[in-house]
């Protein structure tokens, strides 16, 4: 197999900032490659890295059959959001909460079902509160096929803030759909982009669901 990037060091946290890892001075996107692999032995998750081969971000703490609950981590293993599957809902909705906490979601994300709009995977709704949950606005579309490693997530604006796309190697061997890149726009920034992408991967990264989107 093509190595990912040669470093196995885990290096130490990238930044103190709890929301995000990259400062908003910089004017160029932040590209990540998203490794779909645990760095922790027979547990599911992401590995992430920059582009100096430097762990950013990390999910390692849920198994392939457990699925309700899933925590982002940075490098150091420090939650940065848990993510969880909304309960007794009749849509598919999964909810998003600063580090540990399972109170007052930040913002959640519900699959896309109306089939006259093919294309699109699911909306990211915002909260005018946290502490309202009732008051959504839309703040994310999410369209392309995940299956394919080719999604494009547009802002209230339509505007691409996001892009999930498949990796290349050097000489142009094409990795597998277990390694991509994320580009990240500063209007988004990682920690959230990387959220979105664990979300799509529990909908429509099972192996029940690898021909669908």
């Amino acid at each position: 197999m093509t190595k990912v990037y040669p470093k196995s060091v885990i290096p130490p946290l990238v930044s103190s900032d709890k929301q995000r890892l990259f400062t908003d001075r910089n004017p160029n996107p932040v590209v990540l490659t998203v490794w779909k692999k645990s760095l922790l032995f027979n547990c599911d998750g992401f590995t992430v890295y920059d582009t100096k081969g430097n762990l950013v971000f990390r999910v390692d703490n849920y198994s392939a059959g457990n699925k309700a609950e899933v925590v982002l981590m940075d490098a150091s293993g420090r939650s940065l959001f848990t993510i969880r599957r909304k309960r007794a809902s009749l849509t598919y909705s999964w909810l998003v909460y600063d580090g540990e906490t399972t109170v007052n979601p930040r913002f959640s994300m519900t699959k896309h079902v109306n089939i006259l709009n093919g294309n699109s995977l699911a909306h990211v709704s915002t909260t005018g509160s946290h502490k309202n949950v009732n008051r959504k606005s839309v703040a994310y579309e999410i369209e392309g096929s995940y299956a394919q490693r080719c999604c494009i997530v547009y802002d209230d604006k339509r505007r691409r803030v996001a892009e999930i796309k498949r990796k290349e190697a050097v000489g142009g061997v094409a990795f597998g759909g277990d390694v991509f890149q994320l580009v990240v726009q500063l209007e988004i920034g990682s920690t959230v982009a990387m959220a979105l992408v664990v979300i799509l991967d529990q909908m429509f990264g099972g192996s029940s669901r690898r021909f669908y989107k």
